[in-house]
């Protein structure tokens, strides 16, 4: 069938655009009123311009709490009886996000057409991924897919639970240590020349301390250009390193080597795990599938490499318990709970409960680590501030010292 580029308005006065496969341009229009767009201008995508095609096929992420909100909301729709496609359709029109209101209407219009509900959400992998997508397709295989949606809702809030935990673990330090660096920054480069030409002024004696902060405030002044282009270069350079199968190896091993921080992470790794192969199992998925899509999900290079061995070792007759050991990455007791798991045929349980058990880990390690980082990073800066204001109040103190005596 032909496809039709379109832009055009939602009854919100929001505007759309896209392609739309359709038999003809007047299906094309009625399939997209049907999904409550206003058409304001379509035609072939052949004789679309290059510009508008690329806007319409332009991929959009959609945020996860905005995917366990729909989540939850289609999961209550389907208990309660709702069919499919009105389901999609009213979630599609109260979505606020236009890319994702977009995507959930074109969801609707494949299933209305006859693909099932995973097939249509397949067609959309920046907004459903092969988890969300496969316990889909077993709860629709399966005839639960109210069930389905509903462990779908329940681990996507879990799981940006552990985000939110995760950025409170590491952006209260980074914003101090970036806060402290500006201030310093500002101290060396504005206000400290001011202080070198009074002393200078005055002849008087400086004390070593005081030397070295006017020599650190001089190189900076002069080197401010080099050092902005050499940090803008060292933040490149790193995305370019850690993009790399190599770089994202040795930089998640070195953060999961951190004294502190390294265990909080590797906790969040374990209840991830868990969590993910728990949900999976669960609702139907086979063991291998479920290990392929936990370790694209893991979020930790080194992670990943443990399952896909472990998915390696399965395949050849193995226990899941038993190559788990082998690569070092989980801890013995959530080995060994796994293990007691796959012996008892309970194992999606046991998961469960193993990531119930590092989530709660996760929630008294950021508040400890919180705790502690806050009097720290306030002490640094304190120190750092009070150690340039002394250097430069040290031959003020002198000069007063001398013209007392």
């Amino acid at each position: 069938m032909p496809t039709f580029a379109y832009a055009g308005k939602t009854r919100a006065g929001e505007a759309v655009q896209g392609e739309r496969v359709a038999e003809s341009l007047d299906a094309a229009v009625a399939g997209l009123r049907r999904d409550q767009v206003i058409v304001t201008r379509i035609a072939p995508a052949a004789q679309a311009s290059v510009g508008q095609r690329l806007r319409a096929l332009r991929p959009h992420s959609v945020t996860p709490k905005s995917l366990a909100v729909f989540t939850r909301q289609f999961s209550v729709m389907i208990d309660a009886g709702l069919p499919l496609v009105q389901c999609l359709e009213i979630l599609g029109g109260q979505e606020d996000d236009r890319h994702f209101a977009a995507t959930i209407l074109a969801t609707r219009a494949d299933v209305e057409r006859g693909l099932s509900l995973a097939e249509a959400m397949k067609r959309h992998p920046r907004t459903f991924d092969p988890l969300f997508t496969n316990m889909i397709a077993a709860g629709e295989a399966g005839g639960i897919l109210d069930t389905i949606l509903k462990r779908l809702a329940t681990y996507i809030e879990k799981n940006v639970k552990l985000r939110s935990q995760v950025k409170s673990a590491m952006v209260y330090p980074a914003a101090v240590i970036s806060i402290a660096a500006v201030v310093v920054t500002v101290i060396l480069w504005k206000v400290i020349p001011t202080f070198a030409t009074l002393f200078a002024g005055l002849g008087a004696d400086l004390p070593l301390p005081t030397r070295l902060v006017i020599a650190l405030s001089n190189a900076l002044v002069r080197l401010m250009p080099f050092i902005v282009v050499g940090l803008v270069a060292l933040v490149f350079g790193f995305q370019r390193y850690y993009a790399t199968e190599r770089g994202r190896r040795v930089v998640d091993g070195a953060l999961l080597r951190l004294p502190i921080l390294g265990v909080l992470l590797r906790k969040i790794a374990v209840a991830r795990f868990c969590r993910t192969l728990s949900t999976l199992l669960a609702s139907g998925v086979s063991i291998l599938e479920a290990l392929d899509i936990t370790g694209r999900t893991a979020g930790n290079a080194i992670v990943e490499d443990a399952v896909t061995k472990t998915r390696r070792s399965i395949e050849r007759g193995e226990t899941i318990a038993q190559p788990l050991r082998a690569t070092a990455v989980f801890p013995p007791m959530v080995v060994q709970m796994i293990g007691v798991g796959e012996a008892t045929g309970e194992l999606d349980n046991m998961l469960g409960k193993i990531a119930d058990f590092y989530e709660e880990e996760v929630d008294v390690a950021v508040a400890g680590l919180l705790s502690l980082l806050e009097p720290a990073m306030i002490a640094l800066l304190g120190g750092v501030v009070g150690a340039i204001v002394i250097s430069m109040y040290m031959p003020i103190f002198s000069l007063i010292s001398k013209l007392s005596n």
